[in-house]
């Protein structure tokens, strides 16, 4: 999984560097690292995800009617 970004005839290392951090952020990479620093248990991952759902469907409710 690598990330490359081509610089283009008018592009300053700045705005590479900008291109750059907007795909590592696009495709997740610092959330997935971020994930893995720390285990967390099957049960954990599992509480998170039915909480989030929770979430998803009060706020639905919240701004659907």
């Amino acid at each position: 999984m690598s990330i490359i970004v081509k610089a283009g005839p008018g592009d300053s290392t700045d705005s590479v560097i900008r291109k750059f951090q907007k795909r590592v952020v696009a495709e997740g990479l610092v959330q997935e690292i971020r994930d893995r620093s720390v285990y967390r248990k099957p049960s954990q991952l599992r509480q998170e995800y039915l909480a989030e759902r929770r979430r998803k469907i009060m706020r639905a409710r919240r701004y659907n009617g």
